[in-house]
């Protein structure tokens, strides 16, 4: 089968290689539909973080069918079209039972690696895979990539709304407008937030943020933003703030426009080597967030949402590749050139 491998900074290829097995009781190998590119991905491709040369792909989004299932599975079935979220919860345990799977204490290997494949072997899929009504022949590509969102992306920023506790009337800003920042701006408008004001540089994300709710765009960075959005909340501060990024900078902006008391959710995976606790101490601001519970969230709420037409996430994916051009598709999303990368498997 196909697979894709890093291989060095800027450069991924594709290579076959054995096709996975069941190898424990609670497996399900899929057979991938659809795969994408993540913005974390890009950290390794970009050379700004350690990665081994010619190692297994960083991707971990996919929609497919199963193909197999071990003898410990009974939710899924072979032929069923599921969701395949990069957590892997046991439903159980005191976390997942919270609503944190993505802390499952009881699966040390919690996530998903080497989906941008035709091919997974996902691990611990009893409770973690979501079923889709139906084939993928039953949707048009414009909802497959909406389903494609509820592995990562849409449920990550529904978690960085959730744990900010976003509310009916809140005023909520965004910082970043990657794909998840801009899943970030529908969950705040689910949850009732009556001003959303997104932080974004570029145009075509500027636009799509206004199109899934965002009241307000903020286009400059650092303390420049932080003066614009103390100038459009009356020098308050916001409600709850969704930190989507994971640099120093984005969680400093995060952290100077919550108002005090403001719950600051974060789901950018942090690359900031410290954090500065006292300033938040004396503005009681509240810090939240980490992997997003994404069975939970597609379960309860995003799912339905989404077969409902009452959301439409798939519009982050501006450029559609097949597997074959994954480094093109990598290349796009580093230039900038698409907001996300879908990756056809058929």
């Amino acid at each position: 089968m196909k697979t894709t491998m890093f291989m060095k900074p800027g450069q991924v290829q594709i290579e076959d290689i054995d096709k996975p097995t069941i190898q424990a009781p609670d497996d399900v190998i899929i057979h991938v539909v659809r795969t994408c590119v993540c913005g974390s991905d890009l950290w390794a491709y970009r050379g700004l973080e350690d990665k081994a040369a010619h190692s297994e792909n960083s991707g971990h989004e996919a929609i497919g069918i199963v193909e197999e299932v071990g003898s410990d599975i009974t939710t899924v079935q072979p032929g069923d079209f599921v969701i395949a979220p990069f957590t892997h919860g046991c439903g159980h345990c005191a976390a997942c039972r919270a609503g944190f799977e993505g802390d499952c204490q009881n699966h040390t290997d919690n996530f998903s690696n080497g989906v941008q494949a035709e091919y997974i072997r996902f691990q611990h899929g009893e409770w973690a895979l979501v079923k889709i009504p139906g084939q993928p022949q039953d949707y048009s590509e414009a909802m497959l990539k909406s389903l494609l969102t509820l592995a990562d992306v849409m449920a990550t920023g529904y978690h960085a709304a959730r744990v900010a506790n976003v509310s009916a009337g809140d005023t909520v800003v965004v910082v970043g407008d990657g794909a998840v920042g801009l899943c970030g701006v529908i969950a705040a408008q689910m949850r009732g937030a009556k001003r959303i004001i997104a932080m974004s540089r570029h145009e075509d994300r500027q636009k799509l943020a206004t199109e899934f709710g965002a009241t307000d765009i903020i286009a400059e960075r650092g303390d420049e933003a932080v003066a614009k959005v103390m100038a459009l909340t009356n020098n308050a501060g916001a409600d709850a703030v969704l930190e989507c990024v994971g640099t120093e900078q984005s969680n400093d902006t995060a952290m100077k426009v919550a108002r005090p008391g403001a719950i600051v959710g974060r789901v950018g995976l942090p690359h900031e080597p410290k954090m500065d606790m006292s300033e938040s101490f004396y503005s009681n601001t509240i810090i939240a967030g980490g992997p997003a519970s994404v069975t939970t969230y597609d379960k309860q709420v995003l799912l339905k949402a989404v077969l409902d037409g009452d959301i439409h996430p798939g519009k982050v994916f501006t450029k559609s590749f097949k597997l074959d051009e994954i480094d093109d598709a990598y290349q796009a999303m580093t230039k900038r050139e698409a907001i996300k990368s879908l990756i056809v498997v058929d």
